[in-house]
């Protein structure tokens, strides 16, 4: 009898509709321009507002012709970094960026704190992530889904990989193919996502270079990639 329920709870949970894969991409926000003319010129960032929006829509036309047009994009987006940049450029960023997502048929999720982005990560069916990708400033350590944007050279909303264990491992599919593009990533956080969230984790290991995406193409690494 105890075989038979066992058969039964097996048959039942076979016959569940698995959940729809899903391609999650992690937009973090720019720096002020009011902070970084402050720097030499060379350590300057986002002179343009759009570098890790227009990374993030060319990631999802990729997607697209990898995975078919029905791929189910979901797009998490920190809303804070583009309000305060769209009042300094004077611009509607925040509408520009639903529309790209309008046009592209992506869920759009803004979160506006580490807890949050964890929140709504989280909050995906089991085992439905298919591929993920980070956008944004990073270091060895940590995505910084903020740089530069309250405080000159510094971040205020992150993501570190002490706080990986928060993140739902199950969310992922265990063939989950997962990339940081910011820098640094592959030099410590990379091992760290793998031991905590169970999937490899690409990353940098050393800078990376967006000065390439407003000619279409995806950044490129100063260094090598690593997993």
């Amino acid at each position: 009898m105890i075989g038979f329920f066992r058969n039964l709870a097996l048959m039942a949970l076979l016959l569940m509709p698995m959940a729809r894969a899903e391609h999650v991409i992690v937009t973090g926000g720019p720096a002020l321009r009011k902070w970084e003319d402050f720097r030499v010129e060379e350590d300057r960032h986002d002179r343009w507002w759009a570098n890790f929006i227009r990374a993030s829509t060319i990631r999802m036309d990729e997607i697209r012709k990898a995975y078919g047009p029905d791929a189910k994009l979901v797009w998490m987006v920190f809303r804070p970094g583009y309000q305060t940049r769209a009042r300094e450029d004077g611009k509607p960023y925040t509408s520009w960026i639903a529309g790209q997502a309008a046009k592209r048929q992506a869920t759009l999720l803004w979160f506006d704190s580490s807890k949050g982005f964890i929140q709504s990560l989280n909050s995906r069916s089991r085992g439905s992530v298919e591929t993920f990708d980070f956008f944004g400033h990073s270091n060895r350590h940590a995505f910084m889904f903020d740089y530069g944007n309250e405080i000159m050279a510094a971040s205020t909303a992150w993501l570190h990989e002490r706080d990986l264990s928060r993140i739902k491992s199950s969310v992922f599919n265990r063939n989950a193919y997962c990339k940081s593009w910011g820098c640094h990533t592959g030099e410590s956080m990379s091992d760290a996502w793998k031991r905590s969230v169970g999937v490899p984790l690409e990353g940098a290991k050393g800078p990376t270079d967006y000065t390439v995406v407003g000619q279409g193409s995806l950044p490129r690494v100063k260094g090598s990639w690593a997993r």
